[in-house]
């Protein structure tokens, strides 16, 4: 590692050298932002009123750290070990999809809905992520976190302990013939795997090769199962059903929801304009 100086614009700018290969130019600026705030605890304020000062050796070492098993390949988020979501800072690790803004935003379309649920089941729940910013939400609600992984579980339960959020985690396979949803839940939600594999030679290869297929893929034979099995599931109740969904096939597996009984049925744009989400009652 060779600067300059050891002053923050140095810093920055070689961070920008050595990524220009793996990330466009707005990813990088995200990516020295996270950094910054992750190693050193400044903020996006800070960071940019300090642009001219010096970093001790201590702090260079620290901010580059990070950057080296970037270039590795490592997703950053699993490299700093977390990420905020919805006010939160989430542990994330291996076997754990990174939360997307996409599944923030859909966490904030059901807390702005005007639902109050009192029981809430997050299916597909990862590292606990959507669970637990809906049990922050509705406080008095009881929230349930859905997985088929052990793994995945380990990493919600000690993010629910660790921020003193009561949800309650249940290993199970939605697909499976004995799959069950709890009594009197009233909203599920769901972002499922839906990319399909064969869309996956053409993704980044710091998505496709570190995160957990089973989180990201089916089959291009049936795209929509997890949205029409959930709806299956959730059809003997009053449950109203949120989803996050690929942009260019939501609008086919909202027709699958739609068909399984729930008749009033749309799809939501994203922030960018994009449809992305589905929200379903019957």
């Amino acid at each position: 590692m060779t600067l300059k100086d050891n002053s923050v614009n140095a810093v920055l700018a070689s961070y920008g050298l050595r990524l220009a290969h793996l990330h466009p130019a707005s990813e990088i600026v995200a990516i020295q932002r996270a950094v910054f705030e992750h190693q050193l605890g400044w903020d996006r304020a800070q960071l940019e009123m300090r642009r001219g000062e010096k970093l001790s050796e201590s702090e260079v070492l620290k901010v580059f750290l990070p950057l080296k098993r970037r270039e590795r390949g490592e997703p950053l988020q699993y490299v700093l070990g977390s990420v905020r979501f919805h006010g939160l800072e989430i542990h994330v690790a291996p076997g754990v999809l990174i939360p997307r803004p996409e599944t923030e935003e859909l966490v904030d379309l059901i807390i702005r809905s005007g639902e109050v649920p009192r029981c809430i089941v997050d299916i597909g729940t990862g590292s606990g992520v959507v669970a637990l910013a809906l049990k922050q939400a509705f406080q008095g609600a009881r929230v349930v976190g859905i997985d088929s992984s052990e793994e995945a579980l380990r990493v919600a339960r000690a993010n629910g302990a660790r921020l003193g959020l009561d949800v309650d985690w249940i290993l199970m396979d939605i697909l499976s013939d004995q799959a069950r949803l709890p009594q009197q839940v009233d909203l599920v939600v769901s972002n499922p795997p839906y990319i399909p594999w064969s869309e996956a030679k053409g993704m980044s290869p710091h998505v496709r090769d570190q995160e957990p297929a089973i989180a990201l893929f089916v089959e291009d034979t049936d795209p929509h199962r997890y949205y029409r099995r959930i709806a299956e599931l959730a059809r003997s109740s009053s449950a109203s059903l949120w989803f996050e969904g690929h942009h260019r096939s939501v609008v086919g597996a909202a027709e699958e929801v739609r068909a399984t009984g729930f008749g009033n049925t749309e799809v939501l744009n994203d922030m960018s304009g994009s449809t992305r989400f589905i929200h379903a009652v019957r």
